[in-house]
Formats: C-alpha cells, sequence, structure tokens
C-alpha cells in the first residue's frame, strides 16, 4: 500500500511557486500602523490568502472556482480596511484566471476580477498619491493584460502536448501496419512452401520402405524446396528497414529531453562500415537504454560515446543518476524490468557483449562492443 506524502505544491512546477510566496510580504508590512484585533485579523486574512494559493495548485473543478472567489474575497477586504497598495495581490489572482480553459467561464471570472481592480483602484484614489500613482497605473495594467499571455502560452504547451500524443499515434499505426504487412509476407511466402514440405515428408515417410530411391529423391526435393523458402525469408527480410544508430540517437534525444535529461553525443555516429543488421541491434540497445536512464536513474545529464578501433565497435552510455541501488531495493527488481536480457540475447546474435559499471555517486555506465567485422554463414548452402 503506497503511503500519502504531503505536498506543499505539484513537484512538476519545481520552486516556481515558491518565489511568489516572497511577496506575502507586502501585506504584512502594510499593516504594522494596526494594532490589537485588527492586526490579529489582518494576519489570520494574509494566512489564508496563502491557504488558497497552495489549493489552487492542487484544486479542480468547482473548488478550483470556490477556492478562487475566497482569495479574490481576501484582497477585497485587505484593501479597503488596511492598505490599497494590497491591490498588488491581484497578480496571484491574475495568475489562476488564466488557467480556464473554458472561455465562456474564463470571461466571466476575468471580467469579475477586472471590476474588483479597478474598484480598487479607484477606492485608493483619495489616500494615493500622484507619483503613487504613475507607478501604479502600469503595474495593474501588466495585471490586467497578463492573464490573456499566461492563457496562451497554456494554449500553446496543450497543442504541443497534443501534437507529441498524434505523433505517437502514429508511430504506434506505421509499426502495426508494419506487422500486418511481414504477418501478410510471410504468410502468402512461406505458406504454400511449407504446406508442401509438409506433405513431401509424409510422403517420403510412406516411400522409405517401399520406394527407397524414390524416397531419395523426393527428399531431396525437400532441400531445394527449403533453400527456395530461406532465400524467399532473407529477401524479405532485405526489404525491411532497419533503423540506424544515427536514427535511434534523434529518438533518444527527444526521449532525454521530455523527460529534461540533457544528452551529450561523442564520436561518429554514421557507423556506415556497420551492417544494417548489426546497425539495427545496436539501435535497440540504446533503445533499451535510454528508457532505462528515463524511468530508474533519477539523472539529469546523459553521455552516449561511440568508439571505433580496430576490429570492433564500442558503444558507452553513462548517466549521472543513482545507480542501481538508487532506491533502496535490490538490484533483482532492476534486472527484471530494464531489459538486459533482451539485449544480451540480441548481442550474442552477432558476438557482442554488455558489460555494466554502476556507482552510486557516479551514476552507471552501460558499455555494447561488437566486432566491426562478422563474417555471415550462408544458411542453407550446406544444409
Amino acid at each position: 500500500m503506497r503511503q500519502w506524502q504531503f505536498r506543499l505544491f505539484p513537484k512538476k512546477l519545481g520552486i516556481f511557486p515558491f518565489i511568489w510566496v516572497v511577496y506575502m510580504i507586502l501585506p504584512i508590512l502594510n499593516m504594522q500602523e494596526y494594532t490589537g484585533i485588527k492586526l490579529a485579523v489582518g494576519y489570520a486574512m494574509v494566512g489564508l490568502f496563502a491557504v488558497t494559493y497552495r489549493q489552487l495548485y492542487w484544486a479542480q473543478g468547482r473548488a478550483f472556482t470556490a477556492w478562487l472567489a475566497v482569495q479574490m474575497l481576501l484582497i477585497l477586504l485587505l484593501c479597503l480596511f488596511y492598505s490599497p497598495q494590497n491591490v498588488y495581490l491581484g497578480f496571484f489572482t491574475a495568475n489562476f484566471v488564466s488557467w480556464y480553459s473554458d472561455n465562456r467561464k474564463f470571461n466571466i471570472i476575468y471580467s469579475i476580477f477586472v471590476v474588483q481592480e479597478l474598484f480598487l483602484v479607484g477606492w485608493g484614489l483619495k489616500t494615493i498619491e500622484g507619483t503613487e500613482l504613475l507607478f501604479l497605473l502600469p503595474f495593474i495594467i501588466i495585471m490586467l493584460i497578463s492573464p490573456f499571455g499566461i492563457r496562451s502560452m497554456f494554449r500553446r504547451r496543450h497543442l504541443e502536448r497534443e501534437l507529441d500524443e498524434a505523433n505517437e499515434v502514429i508511430k504506434e499505426l506505421v509499426k502495426r501496419e508494419e506487422r500486418m504487412r511481414i504477418a501478410r509476407d510471410l504468410h502468402d511466402t512461406l505458406g504454400h512452401t511449407l504446406s508442401l514440405i509438409t506433405l513431401k515428408s509424409q510422403l517420403v515417410e510412406k516411400l522409405v520402405s517401399k520406394d527407397t530411391d524414390r524416397a531419395e529423391a523426393e527428399a531431396r526435393e525437400i532441400q531445394r524446396t527449403s533453400r527456395a523458402a530461406l532465400r524467399q525469408v532473407r529477401e524479405l527480410v532485405s526489404e525491411m528497414r532497419a533503423i540506424t544508430v544515427a536514427e535511434e540517437l534523434t529518438e533518444a534525444g527527444e526521449m532525454l529531453r521530455t523527460a529534461e535529461i540533457a544528452l551529450e553525443i561523442e564520436g561518429d555516429v554514421s557507423l556506415g562500415e556497420v551492417s544494417d543488421l548489426n546497425q539495427n541491434i545496436l539501435s535497440l540497445c540504446i533503445k533499451e537504454a535510454v528508457t532505462n536512464i528515463v524511468r530508474h536513474s533519477g539523472a539529469n545529464k546523459c553521455v552516449i560515446s561511440i568508439v571505433k578501433s580496430e576490429g570492433q565497435v564500442r558503444i558507452m552510455i553513462r548517466d549521472n543518476g543513482h545507480g542501481l541501488h538508487g532506491h533502496g531495493v535490490a538490484d533483482a527488481g532492476f534486472r527484471e524490468g530494464n531489459g538486459l536480457k533482451g539485449m544480451n540475447e540480441r548481442l550474442s546474435l552477432i558476438d557482442g557483449s554488455l558489460t555494466i559499471n554502476a556507482d552510486g555517486s557516479k551514476g552507471t555506465m552501460l558499455t555494447v562492443m561488437i566486432p566491426l567485422v562478422v563474417k555471415e554463414r550462408k544458411d542453407g548452402e550446406t544444409a
């Protein structure tokens, strides 16, 4: 059962909400001339204002509107009964007014906010001197137009998220279509051939005790058919587009950027002399390693180094996270979830190797090494 943990503000916002809390000291300074019950009530209202500021970051729907109404009421009372200078607290409200995505609700709340701020400015004219008014007006104008700017920024972020989601859907659809195409091609290419091999093998089984010569002929025909099928599979595989290391690094950069992890690439990413099969396996290893960094490492920097030496290619993926034991759990859970077994299996196909060096103080380094030249066995020639 997950233990509930109190948070003052949403974690994703970082220190941003804390910066504005500093301005809540202004109404406290403006009421220093008061004493007794009025001073205590003023402090209580400032405290409640701070509560509304915190709650508005968490509330939704009607609760959000209710907390915003309380905040606007507190600004009204602090201006009317304490100091007109407290009108600056409207900057807090202006920020939250812009959070309404529905145009109708935004227009209603914004109109109420404008009427209140203009009323408070008019109310304070009798106590505000000319020079103070000239200083106040620019801030009031900025306060009243800021919801539109903030709302525009939120709309752009929302559109960017929708675009990212649409791109992910497109990628999944492309993958699904590619899988269906491969399945159709394999079925059309191998279905008839494998059926033929099955029938001929059954015939050989029947003829082996009756007509040895014909059985041998049928066996040789099975060999020719199987070689032909193998050639068809090779042709089919060669038509499939394998992702290169350079392309995968671009994808990795996007993933890391979304997770706010800086990526630094060292070395030549072209790897033109590496075969398509080997590049595809390396790309899958890079994808798995970067996914682990995003999900488990807690890092803010990733360095991918590509080193080509005589006879081998080495790719090192380093992060500055907390290592395998950063969460205080056994690394067995890490091994189960990060796909290292799959990476080892892929690399074993091309005589490659995988090593991991994890240090809680320096992060994790994953090293993938493959031979630069791998002699491919011509299956079917000697089968």
